[in-house]
């Protein structure tokens, strides 16, 4: 069966930076099961694995364009310390969800001091080419609750 759209799709794989770091990686766990057409996973991959079959393996490096986007240099603001009611301490490298106009953003800060505290909402992969490596380990046709859904249900792996 090939992979198409409203196929739930089960991947293996490792994603890497240019630096050969692994950022991401599914070995050694559950696949990752997605449901294809439906936006699940970021748009360079998804376009590559049109088409595979089972078994098939893959080797694709995504753009940051199809990937998580360009980063934003708009997108790094100074906030007020005491907007982070409860928190004893922030360091940089911390991470955190806050509501933004689109949902659930994860915030990174930069840098912080006693009275304002410097974050970064871009996304922690934003203008980074992404080096995917893996193979298709399953594809069957996804149920109409899964279609209506959007995702696939298998093992709740919800990947928002």
């Amino acid at each position: 069966m090939q992979v198409a759209a409203n196929k739930v799709v089960g991947i293996h794989y490792t994603l890497t930076n240019n630096e050969g770091q692994v950022l991401d990686s599914s070995q050694g766990g559950n696949p990752l099961y997605y449901l294809h057409g439906h936006s699940n996973i970021i748009p360079g991959l998804e376009k590559q694995l049109e088409g595979c079959t089972t078994g098939d393996a893959f080797e694709v490096t995504v753009e940051p364009s199809e990937g998580y986007g360009e980063r934003d240099d708009n997108l790094v603001q100074q906030v007020q310390r005491e907007a982070f009611q409860g928190v004893d301490s922030i360091e940089p490298g911390m991470q955190f969800q806050t509501q933004g106009p689109g949902g659930t953003m994860v915030v990174t800060v930069v840098d912080a001091n006693d009275q304002v505290v410097t974050i970064d909402a871009n996304h922690p992969l934003a203008g980074v080419a992404l080096n995917f490596k893996g193979s298709v380990e399953s594809v069957r046709d996804a149920s109409d609750e899964e279609v209506q859904h959007g995702h696939a249900h298998e093992g709740d792996m919800h990947h928002h």
